[in-house]
């Protein structure tokens, strides 16, 4: 045995003794990971509270005398049953006081939507709301435990009859897993579970306290792997000014201006100010930069600001003391069936109390009326006196539904001399009908438990359902392109000869203004091009003949090129447009052969085709050495295709000669009602064919009307618009709008007779109740008015041509009718297969046959399934 081994073998036998980390990390960390899951971090399903929420709200109910209580106190008397110290505690009480259901408030709680915290404890006071005290509490259906130190007893969870986990929501971090489970709305929580009573499903979408807009479709139910998106309420107050009054659920109005000047800083979007004026409501001003567009900030805001957020909900619960994953629609039926559960409990306990007391004012009645009172008198013993009552009531027993007891008859012999002497038979037979009438009603609820259920829920629903109604507007988003969207906050450069393009090449030749998300194009001298992302300096080939910047899938964008192919000798013509592109590869425009070179080479932003002269070589063949040529005259193809042949013989110059037209056609434009966009890819409804300096023309439900361009950039908000269509100056307007000062219709006709684009012009009074009901472009517009006469009403049919005649916009317009007007419908008038076909090929409106009829799209609510053209 070596030196070193035997000091070994005399040191510590403790050494012997150590644990390994594997048995450390099974017996230690297993439980800790446990006690964290279990008692901090997640939710119990029965009663959706942590443990620190439930002993709170039992700290309260014990304290509970109908008077605020300082949180100070609280706390102290939360610590009794929750080991931990008066922060987190206090933490907890705020939380849950600022979620406005279980608890009363009074004082500085500080504001969820500004993040402003609450006053001190010793400041605020707090109370248990009537709600809480309705639902929550219960101790004969609660089940009990010892605290932690073994004095007091403390819920092992609280009966609460109502989904309240759903109601509030959670969130945790625990040991190895989370918890994130969104807000529901408290009305939509209670008409669910009463479908689900009734045996129809539900679906339960979240609802935020901070209003604003959310997206849905990839809820999940609330499951892990779900999203939802939720953006800010931004509204345009004018062409210089955005207005935020509601903010996105997780973000405060603080975090939300930081998050606006970062990206104001960064050069996302150009803003002068930002005012916060938050108060009572939320207001946050947005100054825009002079040249701006209100519409691509907005989308610029959503795209790179806090106010769109992405929200990753994971509902995690403790069921029988194990984390479970369940979907909120599983949750709420839980919820559901505990709470008919716990209501069938609390019958049968009301049930067992009402036979006991049938039971002994049946025995106090026959000991009275029958005078047993008297047979005791002779009794010399405790024993004697219980038997002679036992023996009085024997002829009885046989209709009480259960055995007589000891403690009965002790009751019995309680009963004071005061009592016997004024016993009156009749209050006591009414006492006795007026429990057997209980009793037979909680008897009839425990047969019929689930309308008693549902008749529970739309109590609930009736007391405490008024003013919490949605919040959160449920809505489609649609996907904002970020480099569409980005402020031009660089600029293009280019070294040609070189072959270097970037923003920081400040010496060179200036493109244009870009982004510093933007991709570039490059089509070189050789016939290659190549597409890559904007940076400072980036080498693109030398000898440059075009760059810009590059718009995927961009499908008006079109090239013209001539080129000399290097193996034939021919110059080929091509139109092309780029479609699908890998970054940083090159692709051949010309046939790829050797000695090809372009000869000219064009970018057309709408598919322009312009006329270029060709000169020949003096030497060539040819009798004519000089011709134009009309790019008009070939089509539009891939960039791969090698294209026609302009001349076989040798070229020496092509010259530019004249600009042309597009040969594109126009754009038809579609609008998406369900996200309020314009779009080209078919979504929604056609508004027509449009070109160049073609107007899109938008009537509100205030009674705005406005011009504006066919940019799909531009945002409609879909609430608001009662038709949307494209602008024609010579189409005459009808509308019937309801008058706030007066209780009157009124029926007008007019032209648009203003110019200016993007500009409200309010066409009816402007009485803060009055609001437009009717519009159309319709030249032969008929409708359908039901007015009341008397007490009968009447369907009466107008020609609005003959009505009225067409004044100007201004113009308040002549009464619909002497009578009270109940509903409005507009008739749609017959037009001819001929002036069909003549509609068809108008090139000022090529709508198809959804839309022939003055090209308008109505967004109002259908009524009987029928459409009604501009109606609401």
């Amino acid at each position: 045995m070596t030196e070193n081994e035997d000091q070994i073998n005399s040191g510590d036998e403790s050494l012997h003794d150590s644990v390994p980390v594997t048995g450390m990390y099974k017996d230690w960390f297993l439980d800790y990971a446990s006690y964290v899951i279990l008692e901090r971090a997640v939710p119990a399903i029965e009663d959706g509270l942590k443990p620190v929420q439930r002993r709170i709200l039992h700290s309260m109910k014990e304290m509970d005398d109908g008077r605020f209580n300082k949180v100070a106190n609280i706390i102290g008397q939360s610590m009794q049953y929750h080991p931990h110290g008066d922060a987190s505690i206090g933490d907890a009480i705020v939380n849950l006081g600022q979620k406005d259901l279980l608890i009363d408030t009074q004082g500085n709680w500080g504001d969820v939507r500004t993040g402003d915290g609450a006053a001190a404890a010793r400041y605020i006071e707090a109370r248990l709301s009537k709600f809480a005290l309705e639902v929550v509490f219960n101790p004969q259906t609660t089940e009990w435990q010892l605290s932690y130190d073994g004095r007091k007893r403390e819920p092992v969870t609280l009966p609460v009859k109502f989904p309240l986990l759903l109601a509030q929501g959670v969130e945790g971090i625990a040991v190895g897993l989370s918890t994130k489970i969104l807000p529901h709305n408290f009305c939509e929580l209670i008409e669910a579970s009463i479908e689900i009573l009734k045996g129809n499903p539900t679906n339960i979408l979240p609802d935020f306290m901070t209003g604003g807009l959310a997206d849905f479709s990839d809820y999940q139910e609330g499951l892990r792997g779900g999203k939802i998106k939720v953006r800010a309420r931004i509204e345009e107050e004018d062409n210089k000014t955005l207005v935020i009054r509601e903010i996105p659920y997780g973000t405060t109005t603080d975090s939300l201006i930081d998050s606006i000047l970062k990206a104001n800083d960064k050069g996302k979007i150009k803003i002068k100010k930002v005012v916060d004026n938050t108060a009572k409501d939320v207001e946050v001003l947005i100054q825009l930069a002079p040249g701006v567009s209100p519409d691509v900030t907005i989308d610029a805001l959503y795209a790179f600001t806090d106010c769109e957020v992405s929200i990753s909900p994971n509902a995690c619960v403790i069921i029988e003391d194990k984390p479970v994953f369940l979907s909120v629609n599983k949750i709420l039926e839980y919820n559901t069936k505990q709470t008919k559960e716990l209501l069938r409990r609390e019958l049968e306990i009301r049930k067992g109390e009402l036979m006991e007391k049938l039971l002994f004012s049946s025995l106090e009645k026959i000991f009275i009326e029958n005078r047993i009172y008297r047979d005791i008198e002779e009794c010399t013993t405790w024993d004697a006196v219980l038997e002679a009552i036992d023996k009085g009531l024997e002829p009885y027993k046989p209709d009480f539904y259960r055995e007589i007891t000891q403690d009965d008859l002790i009751r019995l012999t309680e009963i004071k001399i005061k009592r016997i002497s004024k016993f009156d038979a009749f209050k006591a037979d009414e006492l006795m009908k007026r429990l057997q009438e209980e009793l037979k009603e909680v008897n009839y609820n425990l047969k019929h438990l689930t309308q008693f259920a549902i008749t529970y829920y739309q109590n609930l629903l009736a007391k405490y359902g008024k003013g919490r109604e949605r919040k959160t507007e449920i809505r489609a988003f649609d996907t904002i392109q970020a480099a569409v969207v980005a402020a031009n906050n660089a600029k293009l450069y280019v070294n040609r000869a070189d072959g270097f393009v970037g923003f920081g090449l400040k010496k060179d030749e200036f493109v244009c203004d870009c982004s510093d998300l933007d991709e570039i194009i490059a089509i070189r001298k050789d016939g290659k091009m190549v597409v890559s992302k904007i940076q400072e300096k980036t080498f693109m080939g030398k000898d440059i003949l075009y760059v810009g910047v590059f718009r995927k899938n961009d499908d008006r964008m079109t090239f013209n090129l001539i080129y000399l192919d290097g193996t034939s000798g021919r110059t080929m013509v091509k139109r092309f447009q780029v479609g699908g592109v890998t970054r940083d590869k090159e692709y051949d425009l010309t046939k790829g052969t050797k000695g090809s070179k372009v000869y000219y080479l064009s970018g057309n932003p709408n598919g322009e085709a312009e006329v270029v002269t060709v000169y020949l070589t003096q030497g060539a063949k040819a009798r004519v050495k000089v011709f134009d040529f009309d790019f008009a005259e070939i089509e539009i193809k891939g960039r791969g295709a090698g294209g026609n042949i302009l001349t076989k013989y040798p070229v020496r110059k092509i010259q530019f000669k004249m600009e042309g037209k597009s040969t594109l056609g126009g754009l038809d434009v579609y609008f998406d009602p369900s996200v309020g966009r314009l779009n080209t890819d078919q979504r929604g409804k056609l508004i027509g064919n449009f070109l160049g300096d073609d107007k899109i023309l938008v009537f509100y439900k205030n009674g705005d009307y406005e011009l504006t361009g066919f940019e799909l950039t531009n945002r409609y908000e879909p609430n608001d618009v009662v038709l949307i269509q494209k602008f024609d100056p010579k189409k005459t307007v009808s509308a019937i709008y309801y008058d706030g000062g007066s209780k009157n219709f009124f029926v007008k006709r007019f032209l648009i007779e203003t110019t200016t684009v993007n500009k409200r012009f309010n066409f009816i009074t402007d009485h803060k109740q009055s609001h437009l009901r009717l519009v159309t472009t319709d030249a032969q517009a008929q409708v359908q008015v039901k007015v009341k006469k008397g007490k009968e009403t009447e369907n009466q049919e107008f020609d609005l041509e003959m009505l009225i005649d067409v004044k100007g916009w201004k113009a308040i317009g002549n009464k619909l009718s002497t009578y009270p007007v109940e509903d409005l419908q507009l008739i749609e008038s017959e037009i001819s297969q001929e002036e069909k076909e003549q509609a068809k090929g108008d090139d000022e409106s090529t709508a198809d046959d959804e839309l022939e009829i003055g090209s308008t799209i109505d967004l109002s609510p259908k009524k009987d399934d029928e459409e009604q053209l501009g109606l609401f």
